[in-house]
């Protein structure tokens, strides 16, 4: 059974940074294509970022430019520094992940979710 432990999450003022920690276990980790999502009350859940086995990497239009997906295969972690925040970045975030290794932005092609931390941006 595949296991996500998202961390990092909290209150940050605007213009601020945090980093995002997803853990995993269960899964040959360096082959599997990771994302990250975030939802709001009342909305659904929208795509942040993925990163492929391979290490490519495909972001959000609202994040481009602010956010970093990255991954460390030898400790099955995969992160998300986010710079530049603003209050509209409030939000859960979840960690995702697939056993395919091609990265995608949509959200019914992950099987597996994090329990979700969250982030909340101060104006």
């Amino acid at each position: 059974q595949v296991q996500l432990v998202e961390s990092g999450g909290g209150l940050v003022q605007a213009g601020g940074s945090l980093r995002l920690s997803c853990a995993a276990s269960g899964r040959t980790f360096s082959s599997a294509a990771m994302g990250w999502f975030r939802q709001v009350p009342g909305k659904e859940r929208e795509f942040v970022a993925t990163i492929g086995g391979s290490g490519a990497t495909y972001y959000g239009n609202s994040v481009k430019g602010r956010f970093t997906i990255s991954r460390v295969n030898s400790k099955s972690t995969v992160y998300l520094q986010m710079n530049s925040l603003k209050p509209e970045d409030t939000a859960v975030y979840y960690c995702a992940g697939r056993s395919s290794s091609y990265a995608s932005s949509l959200l019914d092609e992950y099987t597996d979710w994090g329990q979700g931390t969250q982030v909340t941006v101060s104006s």
